[in-house]
């Protein structure tokens, strides 16, 4: 229920950036906002209609010689509204994070060292091509959108992403040396 309210508010400010069709909404997913907030294809739509229904939105069908019409939502006065009081309400919780390898982790009394220590050097190959990406991402930022008063907040949230990669890389080298016998940090081992 809660991701369900706030798809609704990450699809109200879609529509301040730019993003006006489902399309490009769905665009922007793939490319930036999946890092942090998933949101199927399958939930556009819907939510697109239930932001109508409360008015919060209007939409215009645009029509192309040769193509099927094409929706461009906007957002109402009372969309902006909704918008502006949700930003502006604290964050009630911090979500929890979904690890595939700490959930196998967490069993791997079940498993060889050797196997553990293969999916750790898989997951910080995961994380390298993570970090690629984001310093990607973050050069494409500053070439493209540098001058928007909206690129230092992607880069804010941006930046969270590398450290917390960052950090999740560190720990994942940490753990690799504590199962191999070493130390982590200068500390001694499990």
């Amino acid at each position: 229920m809660e991701k369900k309210i706030h798809t609704k508010y990450a699809i109200l400010g879609l529509l301040t950036i730019g993003c006006q069709t489902g399309y490009s909404m769905k665009k922007m997913m793939d490319e930036s906002l999946n890092h942090f907030w998933k949101i199927s294809y399958g939930q556009i739509y819907p939510t697109l209609k239930n932001l109508l229904d409360e008015e919060l939105i209007m939409v215009q069908e645009q029509s192309e010689p040769g193509k099927p019409d094409k929706k461009e939502y906007q957002l109402t006065s009372l969309g902006w509204q909704a918008l502006q009081n949700w930003m502006e309400t604290p964050i009630q919780e911090i979500g929890v994070e979904k690890n595939e390898l700490l959930l196998k982790l967490f069993f791997s009394h079940h498993q060889s060292n050797k196997t553990t220590l293969n999916q750790l050097d898989h997951y910080q190959k995961k994380l390298q091509e993570r970090l690629d990406t984001y310093h990607a991402i973050e050069e494409m930022i500053r070439r493209t959108y540098g001058e928007l008063e909206d690129a230092k907040f992607w880069l804010l949230t941006l930046d969270y992403g590398i450290r917390t990669t960052q950090a999740a890389s560190e720990w994942t080298h940490d753990a690799k040396n504590l199962l191999q016998g070493g130390k982590r940090n200068g500390k001694s081992s499990l």
